[in-house]
């Protein structure tokens, strides 16, 4: 798990190192951002005026311009890092982001009381998470029933270069936690607590889509390739 003070090095650096718009970060994925961004934050609707947990939110990299336009929500970003959170509320200065609110916290004890919020998004953050479970029980609860689960993350096994990349580069650095899960390690932990789970993926990115379970119904289970 990398330190709060290593993120701190690296908060400043987050955007470069982790986007796919430089060349060596397209190697290692294959893919732009832009392939699986768009269609994932696609699934919050502009208009939607209830409360959205974003963990972890990072620098705010891919939902600024989002949030810019879900003005009717309440949205909270939080992240382990207090230094990734800094340059967030940098993002989110302007006026137009009064209905953001940045806070520095652990996924794994969410100060939050249970069924807190409607939706949650998790980007990029499961295949960091040094307890999953911890991760996915603490989502779970703070979302209501009927809330919606999204987000999106690294598996293994879906491309060889990628893989190699995590496990010779990231993981060493401390960016990537290990076991890393496959695609069906990932749709059998959300199967346990959503139903009409949707699962897509662009190389080795996996994004996902989940209701929480209503009491005593059945999961129904939607897969894309």
């Amino acid at each position: 798990m990398m330190s709060k003070e290593r993120y701190a090095q690296i908060a400043d650096r987050y955007d470069r190192i982790f986007t796919t718009q430089r060349w060596w970060n397209k190697l290692v994925w294959g893919f732009q951002d832009t392939a699986y961004t768009g269609k994932l934050l696609s699934l919050l609707p502009d208009d939607f005026s209830g409360k959205l947990l974003d963990i972890p939110a990072g620098t705010a990299l891919f939902t600024k311009e989002k949030y810019a336009r879900m003005s009717n929500a309440e949205i909270i970003c939080m992240d382990y890092s207090a230094a990734m959170m800094e340059n967030a509320r940098r993002k989110f200065s302007g006026g137009e982001f009064q209905h953001v609110t940045c806070m520095q916290g652990d996924v794994g004890n969410l100060p939050f009381a249970d069924s807190a919020f409607d939706m949650v998004l998790s980007m990029n953050g499961f295949h960091a998470f040094p307890d999953r479970e911890a991760a996915f029980r603490e989502t779970e609860r703070v979302l209501k029933r009927g809330g919606m689960f999204v987000g999106c993350c690294y598996v293994e096994g879906e491309r060889k270069r990628t893989d190699c990349f995590v496990k010779y580069f990231y993981t060493p650095m401390g960016w990537f936690t290990p076991p890393f899960q496959r695609k069906e390690d990932l749709l059998s932990s959300l199967q346990k607590r959503y139903e009409s789970v949707n699962l897509w993926n662009t190389g080795s990115i996996v994004c996902f889509q989940g209701i929480k379970k209503q009491a005593g119904e059945r999961t129904i289970t939607k897969k894309q390739n």
